[in-house]
């Protein structure tokens, strides 16, 4: 590990430890914001002095092994036993610093955020529709495997039972670090239950991930807000098409535009509706922000280009590709049934490391 890295560890252990004298003290305890603020900076501090204490005691054994093999007049057996404490201290130091390196990385502020999810029909009609239906599916299951709340916020649903378009939250720990890859155009490869010659067709979908944004980041001026009122319409239910409960949300600065009808209260509707449009627009103000900073921005963790192909579902080949890290999986049904942490680990583990070599050649 470099200077600068034995700086920054040795500034987090003096904080922590700081700390520790702070909340000990009965003028904190008796500050219930103060008091919350250094619980939640230590718990953020913890994991990593941990780790550097770690790093510490493995290279306190490898001193004293080095130490012992350095007395010619020690004992034989003793000596091997030092050079097998050697060999895996060493070896425990280079891996315990390695991670320090991604216990030091710049956390993504949004990770433990929840997350806003918009899959689009591209590309390829009624088929991209359907395949839309099944990134949905495919998500809906992965959120049940991590205990996640999913709620469906709007849906274009079409006759055949695929969507043009659908927008649902994720609510859960972490959802955001997990979900956030999964931001680009989806491309499909098979052949359609309508093609008589069984040509194999290519569709695309449109995937974009958002954090919740929350009012105090992103403040709307309701005067800058145009909202209509209008019937809901879909594939059915006892309220379709009864009232007009549905909302339509127009930013007039920007021209975007949200719907929502999936609740039967149009108050419901318009909070839903305001939230999406929260995210959509911190989203974009992030973007625009990034990119003034550096154009090679859109390339690190979390920027995820909408208009980039992230990923090919070959169902002839039975095959998912992620072409941002070239991994190939033969096992598109478990993928397609939410069984995603493999891809998602994959793409965490790469994204880290680019993010620490960027690191190092910034410093």
């Amino acid at each position: 590990m470099g200077e600068t890295m034995f700086e920054k560890l040795d500034a987090v252990e003096n904080r922590y430890e700081q700390i520790a004298v702070e909340l000990s003290r009965p003028e904190t305890a008796s500050d219930n914001e103060l008091f919350k603020k250094l619980m939640r900076e230590h718990s953020e501090l913890t994991p990593i002095v941990e780790k550097y204490r770690e790093w510490k005691a493995a290279k306190a054994a490898e001193a004293e092994s080095l130490e012992i093999l350095g007395d010619t007049g020690g004992d034989r057996e003793l000596k091997e036993l030092a050079e097998e404490q050697l060999t895996e201290s060493k070896k425990q130091a280079l891996l315990l610093a390695e991670e320090l390196k991604v216990l030091l990385l710049p956390k993504d502020p949004n990770d433990e955020k929840n997350v806003i999810v918009e899959i689009r029909a591209g590309a390829g009609g009624e088929e991209a529709a359907l395949f839309a239906g099944s990134l949905y599916r495919m998500y809906t299951m992965y959120a049940e495997s991590k205990h996640y709340h999913l709620e469906v916020i709007s849906a274009n649903e079409t006759e055949l039972g695929g969507f043009k378009e659908i927008v649902f939250m994720i609510e859960g720990a972490g959802a955001y670090s997990r979900l956030k890859y999964e931001s680009g155009v989806h491309r499909v490869q098979r052949v359609p239950d309508t093609e008589t010659q069984g040509r194999i067709h290519t569709s695309t979908v449109t995937v974009a991930v958002l954090p919740e944004a929350e009012e105090v980041e992103l403040e709307i001026n309701p005067a800058d807000l145009k909202i209509d009122t209008f019937r809901s319409s879909g594939a059915g239910g006892q309220h379709i098409n009864k009232t007009s409960s549905a909302i339509r949300v127009t930013h007039l600065p920007t021209g975007t535009v949200v719907e929502c009808q999936d609740e039967r209260s149009q108050y419901k509707n318009k909070d839903k509706a305001l939230k999406i449009l929260r995210s959509r627009l911190l989203d974009a103000a992030r973007r625009e922000h990034d990119e003034a900073i550096s154009s090679d921005r859109r390339n690190q963790v979390g920027t995820g280009d909408r208009s980039e192909r992230i990923r090919t579902y070959n169902f002839p080949q039975g095959r998912v590709t992620d072409h941002r890290i070239g991994l190939t999986l033969y096992k598109l049904d478990g993928v397609l049934s939410g069984d995603l942490d493999e891809i998602i680990d994959a793409l965490i583990t790469y994204y880290r490391t680019e993010a620490i070599k960027a690191e190092q050649e910034g410093s």
